[in-house]
């Protein structure tokens, strides 16, 4: 088969293999190189609030869970926050997470392993982007410029980078997904590469990466469709999509049956209240690096960071674009039309819908799809025909832009007008590289500007989220803080405490002496108080407890008042060995008598004495080998065994009575008598207990925990092994009999125009 004129020339625009690995080194370049210009401005950028606080100390938790040979599953001291199949974002069943979790407990500083972790995943980032554009007949330079952008777009480096880090995992793995997606619908390759990102990007357990990985496949498919008006290549996306999301479901389905017990029922239904939500003006601000934006978050009601951002030449370049040309194209372009259609229908709200809150939050995929689409469209159709008009539209569209700007943040206009002639000289400068040497000219300033633009916003805006200033090591977070031994309760709040310090040595900061977030999971402390995203509803409503682990002044009266049935406290039902009290919510608390059982003590350190005041069992810790039983009402208990699965307790009760566990009563616990089935239930809806019928003498009760909805999502996995079996199978047969080149690729498949210099003889 003899290549056509039209292959030939598309083959040159996606250059030589070598050329794309070059670019793509460029790519990855340019983005550790923004890291290091990131860090010199601030040290910490990449370690604040969910990361810092969040997201890293669960992954020393996992990791030392799985060091002890263990699945993660409860962990029954940290209560409602220890169910880890519920909470999801631990990434249970993504091999790439859980290789990061096992590592984690080695490395000392954990800033350096946060900004490694994201590093790494803005690379990838970064190349999925680079490998869409490619895909869609972008050439290797626009396409890198596109790959090089995505990181350092204004959502993904101010929230994304900052805090929200699987967030940016998931990104990274959908765009790697979707080139895979479409390279296999267009006959380049298998079906086991999209399974592969589109799985992971469904496990990491960030619900918006679910729902965006399937709105990928859905615009892929459709998209592959409608260009290459065959129906084959569509439903072979959508079976790899529909393997994915089968093997994936066991990371969703515990905590969508367990959500009844939890702050993520759903129950308030849709509604908006603006929050993090996104009107489209917002996308005319896009290439002004200094504006700040009118969506409301933590900060306030406008957003005093440049969160809207996605970059400087983004706008400006569809001026140089030969829009009579471009309709040849829009069959090919479907999916991201549909994408970018999607993104920003979501991102405008409500704010609102069940479960799933917050629509700002797929803005990434706004800027991303934005930047594949314009480097694709200035790659194919980019012209200089008609210079001096083009020019006026250029500059139109920057004026509109520092305008619109200006209206978000007028104190600010200085800035914006500087921008807007800062986007002039440097746009005068790209055009001229076009016209005296090359487009690869061109892409090599603009990938130039990605660092250093992002190095100014970081130095000239504060992200919306608080750093914490927690402890940076490991070993500089357990060197001064009391070593407690058993289970610790903390009473207080954190909106009491200085956490938004100058600096990491304010004495001000309480991290020697209390613990939020997940801070005591880096001290390897058994503590209540952690950080959950579902909390148990009637667990938190009984301490106040709140998602970051602080509780309300009332907390102290209703641990130790006495409940009803059991005749017990609420820190008796719990096992508690210690109660500390921060000092600034109960001041002068040890002046007051212990409860009955209870005595103050001198806390350790000067530090924690200055700060808390601490409550101790009289008759000291509870043993840890008496298992979980707290509470028998007209009945007898002899624990057997116990484990965080699992319990064995050898009962009896002549007349019938209840056996309680100090656990929370989480759906997927089953319990049997003598091997017959008992039913599990809540004493205040809290509190797992069982009844047990009268006459039951020297009986084996066994307690076992599994989650909800595991059996049926192993049963997900092993479908969709056997659909990507299939599929693989019938990719196999489908490619034997073809010869080498005749694969329907974007190499046959379309013909953007191909020369390699933006001249006025580009376009007619």
């Amino acid at each position: 088969m003899i290549p056509s004129r039209a292959e030939h020339v598309h083959s040159a625009a996606l250059g030589s293999r070598k050329e794309r690995a070059l670019w793509a080194a460029a790519v990855a370049a340019v983005v550790v190189l923004g890291y290091l210009l990131v860090l010199s401005v601030d040290p910490r950028f990449f370690y604040i609030d969910d990361t810092e606080s969040g997201a890293v100390p669960n992954w020393l938790q996992l990791g030392r869970i799985m060091r002890e040979g263990q699945f993660p599953s409860l962990v029954l001291d940290q209560w409602m926050s220890g169910n880890y199949p519920v909470e999801g974002q631990g990434g249970l069943w993504n091999p790439v997470q859980m290789a990061i979790n096992y590592l984690s407990p080695s490395i000392d500083n954990l800033a350096l392993l946060a900004t490694g972790v994201k590093l790494g995943f803005s690379i990838v980032l970064a190349w999925g982007v680079y490998r869409v554009a490619l895909a869609y007949g972008s050439r290797p330079s626009w396409a890198a410029v596109a790959g090089a952008s995505a990181p350092f777009v204004g959502f993904t480096l101010f929230f994304e980078n900052t805090s929200w880090v699987t967030a940016l995992i998931g990104t990274a793995w959908i765009m790697n997904a979707w080139a895979s997606s479409v390279s296999y619908a267009r006959g380049r390759s298998g079906p086991i590469m999209p399974f592969v990102f589109l799985y992971l990007a469904i496990s990491v357990g960030y619900v918006h990466a679910a729902v965006m990985a399937g709105v990928v496949v859905g615009s892929v498919a459709i998209g592959e469709w409608v260009f290459q008006r065959q129906w084959r290549p569509a439903l072979r996306v959508a079976g790899v999509g529909i393997a994915a999301a089968s093997c994936g479901a066991i990371t969703f389905l515990p905590g969508v049956l367990t959500s009844s017990v939890t702050w993520r029922s759903g129950e308030e239904g849709t509604f908006n209240d603006n929050f993090l939500t996104a009107p489209w003006s917002e996308t005319l601000t896009a290439s002004i690096p200094t504006s700040v934006t009118s969506i409301e978050s933590w900060s306030g009601e406008t957003t005093a960071s440049p969160v809207t951002y996605i970059a400087w030449f983004l706008v400006p370049a569809l001026a140089f674009v030969a829009w009579r040309r471009v309709p040849a194209a829009l069959r090919e372009l479907t999916a991201p039309l549909i994408l970018l259609v999607f993104a920003l229908v979501f991102t405008a709200g409500p704010s609102d819908i069940g479960p799933i809150r917050w629509p700002a939050r797929i803005l990434p995929f706004v800027a991303i799809v934005a930047l594949i689409l314009v480097a694709t469209l200035v790659s194919r159709y980019g012209t200089l025909d008609k210079l001096r008009p083009r020019l006026l539209a250029a500059s139109l569209l920057t004026v509109i832009l520092v305008l619109r700007a200006g209206s978000s943040g007028p104190e600010l206009f200085g800035r914006h007008v500087a921008s807007g002639l800062l986007i002039a000289a440097f746009g005068a400068v790209a055009l001229f590289l076009a016209h005296r040497f090359s487009t690869r000219a061109t892409a090599a300033l603009l990938l130039l500007t990605i660092a250093p633009v992002a190095m100014y916003q970081v130095a000239a805006y504060d992200p919306p989220f608080a750093k914490w200033w927690l402890p940076t090591t490991q070993s500089e977070a357990r060197s001064e803080f009391p070593q407690w031994e058993g289970e610790t309760l903390q009473l207080g709040s954190r909106t009491l405490t200085e956490t938004s310090a100058d600096s990491a040595d304010d004495p001000r900061l309480p991290w020697h002496s209390q613990v939020y977030g997940n801070s005591a999971k880096v001290l390897g402390l058994d503590y209540v108080n952690a950080y959950t995203p579902v909390g148990y509803l009637d667990f938190a409503n009984l301490l106040c407890l709140q998602h970051e682990g602080s509780t309300c002044p009332d907390a102290f009266r209703r641990l130790f008042q006495v409940e009803i049935y059991t005749g017990k406290t609420y820190a008796d039902l719990m096992r508690l060995d210690r109660v500390v009290l921060q000092e600034n919510q109960y001041p002068l608390a040890n002046s007051q008598p212990a409860p009955p059982g209870w005595k103050w003590v001198t806390p350790p350190t000067a530090e924690a004495e200055r700060q808390t005041y601490v409550l101790e069992r009289i008759d000291g810790l509870i043993p840890e080998d008496i298992g979980r039983v707290v509470a028998t009402v007209d009945a007898t208990a002899v624990p057997q065994s116990s484990s965080a699965n699992s319990e064995k307790v050898n009962v009896s009760s002549p007349t019938g009575g209840s056996v309680v566990f100090a656990r929370l009563a989480w759906p997927g616990y089953s319990a049997t008598l003598n091997g017959e089935p008992l039913q599990t239930k809540g004493l205040g809806d809290i509190f797992l207990y069982v009844d047990l019928p009268a006459g039951t003498d020297n009986a084996d009760l066994s307690m076992s925990f599994r989650p909800p909805g595991q059996r049926l999502g192993l049963v997900g996995v092993a479908g969709g092994v056997l659909l990507l079996a299939v599929l693989v199978v019938f990719d196999l047969r489908r490619r034997r009999p073809r010869r080498a080149g005749d694969g329907l690729s974007v190499e046959n498949i379309t013909e953007p125009e191909a020369s390699d210099r933006i001249s006025s003889a580009d376009s007619r």
